[in-house]
């Protein structure tokens, strides 16, 4: 059995009081994996930056 799977099955079995702190949590992940993307990308940004703004590049571009 997968673990999405078992998620499902015991979502089936927990009161449905407790069905909106699941899916509260469950948009939590969502957003915190799309937060730990975006950070990923900003630090990788000042690292090719040094890349990008060389003389070459600009020529490079310069067309497009």
């Amino acid at each position: 059995m997968s673990n999405k799977e078992k998620i499902i099955q015991e979502l089936e079995q927990i009161p449905d009081i407790f069905l909106d702190e699941a899916l509260d949590f469950i948009r939590y992940l969502k957003t915190k994996t799309l937060h730990e993307r975006l950070e990923t990308v900003i630090a990788s940004e000042s690292l090719l930056q040094k890349d990008w703004l060389r003389p070459e590049e600009e020529i490079a571009w310069q067309n497009l």
